[in-house]
């Protein structure tokens, strides 16, 4: 008997994939740190609940290789400091990848110790340059670029003939990159920033820089901020007179501006890097809206939920197709083999030396009674 369980376990074993075997272990840990609590909260909470949403899924239909997925995120209240300690207690506990991040400067608090553990980085929740190029081999991006979505807004606003365009940002280095973005836009064109403002990250207090950009009169200000300072300036300016055209960048978080502005939000536009998460659906969207249904509760459908749920989708692909030994190297090989990988309407694109999977912007614009058109 105790040889025929011999077997039977040696058999059990032989159907997991080597690098299961090679790590011993009893589960998939991917590491998170995100902002749970604070000003930006909204944006790592909704990132969570989409991939979780996905990795339900997946654990209900056994796990990838028999393992189940565990997404451990840590909140980091959007502070580079907090991030970085999560980012070691996370590498320090044997977490396989890095997945989710949200934030530009909290990416980069993290980024010399991805490259000194030599971890996957997947999927950061931010469009930032500084993190892009040059391309970090442990690095892989999923959205579009802040040059790509600053790109679009500017050729909108320069079609319509506006050429007075505002910056409002973060006094950062998200701040500073979307910023980066418009000036190159507008120097395409032979055009300069008209006015520029900002806040400070996790701050509210924007009545002044308010005032300073409504005096400029310009005719659009495009927001390089989080969703409550957007919603705050957007309030201040309004107040201060001013009622040209408002453009945000995708990182603002559409549902959380929304759910702050209320009817304020009529008119607003947002630039979006994901699929349309809304109405009748296909592909990646409509897996997205059957899990959230089947998962029940208060989960609203989003964009910032939706990119967690492609995330952990395209993530889970990559690690269906390990090969040989489990190890992080052989993720990132597995990853690099995603060259023409459609995610359900979602094309993806990565490639040795390849790190960023998708250009795809869009523009939608916000209602007052809470929905978002395209």
């Amino acid at each position: 008997m105790n040889r025929r369980l011999a077997l039977a376990q040696l058999a059990s074993l032989s159907a997991l994939p080597l690098w299961s075997q090679a790590q011993d272990q009893k589960k998939i840990v991917l590491g998170q740190s995100a902002p749970l609590s604070g000003p930006a909260a909204q944006l790592g909470l909704q990132m969570q609940a989409g991939a979780k949403l996905y990795f339900d899924g997946v654990n209900a239909s056994g796990g990838i290789g028999g393992l189940p997925v565990e997404l451990r995120t840590l909140d980091d209240g959007y502070e580079p400091e907090r991030c970085k300690a999560n980012t070691e207690q996370l590498i320090a506990g044997h977490a396989f990848a890095l997945f989710g991040y949200v934030g530009t400067p909290t990416c980069l608090a993290a980024l010399p110790l991805v490259q000194q553990a030599k971890i996957p980085f997947f999927a950061p929740l931010t469009g930032a340059e500084a993190l892009r190029d040059p391309a970090n081999p442990w690095v892989f991006h999923l959205r579009a670029s802040y040059n790509d979505e600053t790109a679009l807004i500017v050729r909108q606003l320069t079609q319509l003939g506006l050429s007075k365009i505002a910056v409002f940002h973060q006094d950062d280095a998200y701040g500073k990159a979307g910023l980066d973005g418009v000036v190159r836009a507008l120097m395409q064109r032979k055009l300069t920033v008209h006015a520029t403002a900002t806040v400070q990250r996790n701050s509210v207090d924007v009545a002044e820089a308010a005032r300073k950009l409504a005096a400029s009169q310009p005719e659009a200000v495009v927001l390089v901020s989080a969703y409550k300072s957007c919603a705050a300036f957007i309030r201040e300016s309004r107040r201060a007179g001013y009622s040209g055209q408002f453009f945000n960048v995708s990182f603002v978080g559409t549902q959380a501006l929304l759910d702050e502005l209320g009817r304020e939000a009529n008119g607003i536009v947002v630039s979006q890097v994901m699929p349309y998460p809304f109405g009748m659906a296909s592909g990646v969207v409509a897996e997205y809206q059957a899990a959230a249904q089947k998962a029940g509760g208060s989960h609203v459908l989003n964009y910032t939920a939706m990119e967690g749920f492609l995330a952990a989708k395209v993530i889970s692909e990559g690690l269906r197709r390990i090969n040989g030994k489990g190890s992080r190297e052989a993720l990132v090989s597995a990853l690099e083999s995603l060259q023409n990988y459609n995610a359900g309407g979602f094309p993806v694109k990565f490639g040795p030396g390849r790190r960023v999977a998708s250009n795809f912007v869009e523009l939608s614009m916000l209602t007052g009674d809470g929905k978002v058109k395209r």
